[in-house]
């Protein structure tokens, strides 16, 4: 198959795509992106002998949305139902941002199912805001309970309206319903403990110009996962991997065959 196609997953209908033929590779998109990101690097690693697995999770892509709000633990149950609907014992994971994310709770919570793990710009570190944003969400949430209290449920919706069209990053403001709550719950979630038990060969991939998951990030996760290595893409931004699809399929083509 090399096209992608629809299946029925716990309820989900959701966009995916089987290329090439050998072992298993699943690949995991970052927030607010899609399969097609992965495509680069996927044509490159079928060329090198692999099965690419790629899917658009829900709420991405062509994906529907989840039914409710999802945390990144619901996330990570539906990409272990992937890997069962397909039969896939054992996977070798590539895992962008938010789908490093999934690769820290796959590789700790569910070490048995994961071989080797490459992940690129990684999300999953909380940082904590500046102090004036913090004074500034605590009065805001004092005076949105407050109205609430009191019945004031119309002017609480809007000063809630307003506060984050003022101060609501780019990907918040870009999604509604469900996944404006499943935003809210997976950067709330700081993964450093279950990066402290990943339990497989990792390598991470950064750029050292990225601005959404500084490299400092990256060197956190390196010092906390007990077997990592750091590789810096020069140049490079969030997409590191993108920006350099040769030479990072070849660091995951080194990192999967060598015992």
């Amino acid at each position: 198959m090399t096209q992608s196609e629809f299946i029925e997953i716990n309820g989900i209908k959701i966009n995916h795509q089987i290329i090439g033929e050998g072992d298993p590779i699943v690949m995991l998109h970052g927030w607010g992106a899609n399969i097609t990101l992965l495509q680069p690097l996927a044509d490159k690693l079928v060329t090198l002998g692999y099965q690419i697995y790629m899917l658009d999770l829900p709420g991405f892509g062509e994906s529907d949305d989840p039914p409710i709000p999802h945390t990144i633990f619901d996330y990570t149950k539906f990409c272990i139902a992937y890997f069962d609907y397909f039969s896939l014992d054992q996977v070798y994971l590539f895992g962008h941002s938010f789908g490093g994310r999934l690769g820290l709770i796959l590789a700790s919570d569910y070490r048995d199912r994961i071989i080797k793990m490459v992940l690129s710009d990684s999300a999953g570190i909380k940082t904590q805001a500046p102090f004036g944003s913090r004074i500034r969400l605590q009065s805001y949430k004092l005076i949105r309970d407050g109205l609430s209290s009191i019945g004031a449920q119309s002017l609480s919706d809007t000063l809630r309206e307003k506060y984050n069209q003022r101060y609501g990053s780019t990907d918040f403001q870009q999604v509604s319903g469900v996944m404006r709550q499943t935003f809210v719950n997976v950067v709330n979630q700081d993964l450093l403990e279950h990066a402290s038990r990943v339990a497989v060969p990792t390598i991470l991939i950064w750029g050292d110009k990225d601005e959404d998951t500084p490299l400092w990030q990256g060197q956190k996760l390196e010092a906390t996962i007990p077997d990592c290595a750091l590789i810096v893409h020069k140049g490079a931004g969030h997409y590191a991997y993108l920006e350099f699809p040769d030479k990072t399929a070849q660091i995951m083509h080194a990192l999967f065959q060598h015992d």
